[in-house]
């Protein structure tokens, strides 16, 4: 008998919050379904944090259930209060298309959508065209203000005025349940833990008007050991699309991660047997560098293939070796025009976005931070000039012990 996809998700460290526990583990047992997890296209490319929801539904289908991944073209234009301070800028028509075509095609990388294993759904099918005072008399009669006041989403945005723009966004992705409930036979949602909100008012208006047992689930967020979200850098988000964050800079990022996160991502972000993955979590001091290897290397053979997770590989290990800069290293290409009779160090740690600004260059190069072919940088008016680049016209920059880009001239 093949192992409860419940207790998979369980054990790997996924789960946070269940609506019913005990219902959905016998419903995943007994039956195969159709789940959905919502993804709201505010980029035109999903970041780490997405990652981890996606693999979960890779997790499912593996199971034998069915995925849906809905895009919110509709609830998109109002944008989830959920954890803001602030108002979500609004998206006009184009940009929420043109996001939703990048969503769907990073989507079929990771979830098999042949005959009709899973199926791609734009909540703007519905949502779009509603008749508001229809909408209102028909599912707004359901929701209690009160009780909808006191939810974890809105509570950050009570302070500074929550618009009733805002307002409808728990309504409207209740009633994506519904629909999809209706044409699907949906019967589950899964989300982030900061839906929990959003996703028992789902379960709530499905059961009331359908009088239908359905469920919700919610994932563990992908945060530091010491609460802060997973998947920034400097530069900003971690985004699966290569043309955002390199293979490189995206293996480095789990490479350089905190030692006490690296079970925990192995078991959410890897198909690593848990076996492996606790084997590997046992390591210590400087032993778990393997895991971190192991993590980086995983991850990025499942985002951006073997062959790049090869290359990002071999760079790390050359980059650290001291044999040079290899493989797929962040490059930045500058013309003899540009170049002129030569460029500030400063210049170019911000130019590589290595540091946010001149005065983070300067404080770096002072800290001794800043090396240059793996010679330190002791002035900040260094100039890197013609000799300080190697026969094929490039040089590297090294920023702290962990961060490194190449200069070539063309």
């Amino acid at each position: 008998m093949s192992e409860n996809v419940f207790d998979i998700l369980e054990q790997r460290g996924f789960i946070e919050q269940t609506t019913h526990e005990k219902e959905i583990r016998e419903l995943l047992g007994k039956e195969k379904i159709s789940f959905y997890i919502g993804f709201d296209p505010t980029a035109d490319s999903l970041t780490v944090g997405h990652f981890l929801t996606v693999m979960a539904m890779s997790h499912m289908q593996k199971a034998g259930h069915r995925p849906i991944a809905l895009m919110g073209g509709g609830t998109g234009m109002v944008g989830d209060p959920t954890d803001r301070t602030d108002m979500r800028k609004m998206m006009d028509d184009d940009t929420i298309e043109h996001n939703v075509e990048c969503f769907k095609k990073q989507f079929s990388r990771f979830i098999d959508f042949s005959d009709g294993k899973a199926i791609i759904v734009n909540n703007a099918d519905w949502l779009r065209n509603l008749n508001y005072i229809d909408f209102i008399r028909e599912i707004g009669v359901h929701f209690s203000v009160n009780r909808m006041l006191t939810a974890e989403c809105f509570k950050t945005r009570m302070e500074r005025g929550l618009s009733f723009f805002e307002f409808n966004y728990m309504l409207m992705q209740s009633y994506d349940f519904l629909e999809l409930n209706r044409r699907y036979n949906c019967k589950l949602q899964m989300g982030g833990n900061d839906q929990w909100s959003n996703i028992l008012g789902g379960v709530d208006l499905v059961r009331r008007m359908e009088n239908e047992n359905v469920y919700g689930v919610t994932f563990r967020l992908l945060t530091t050991s010491d609460g802060k979200k997973m998947g920034k850098t400097q530069k900003g988000a971690v985004w699966l699309d290569p043309n955002k964050t390199s293979p490189y800079e995206f293996y480095q990022y789990w490479r350089n991660i905190d030692d006490s996160d690296v079970g925990k991502c192995l078991g959410l972000l890897t198909f690593l047997p848990m076996e492996e993955v606790n084997e590997l979590s046992a390591l210590k001091d400087s032993e778990i560098n393997k895991a971190k290897e192991v993590l980086a290397f995983e991850i990025t053979q499942i985002v951006h293939g073997r062959e790049e997770a090869k290359k990002a590989q071999n760079a790390a290990r050359s980059l650290f070796g001291g044999s040079g800069a290899e493989g797929s290293v962040p490059t930045t290409e500058i013309s003899a025009q540009q170049y002129g009779n030569g460029m500030t160090v400063i210049d170019l740690l911000v130019l590589t976005k290595l540091c946010q600004s001149k005065s983070d260059a300067r404080r770096m190069i002072f800290q001794g931070g800043v090396k240059v072919n793996d010679a330190k940088i002791e002035s900040i008016e260094h100039i890197l000039a013609p000799s300080d680049f190697n026969q094929d016209s490039t040089a590297l920059i090294q920023k702290g012990k962990k961060s490194f880009h190449r200069i070539k001239l063309v």
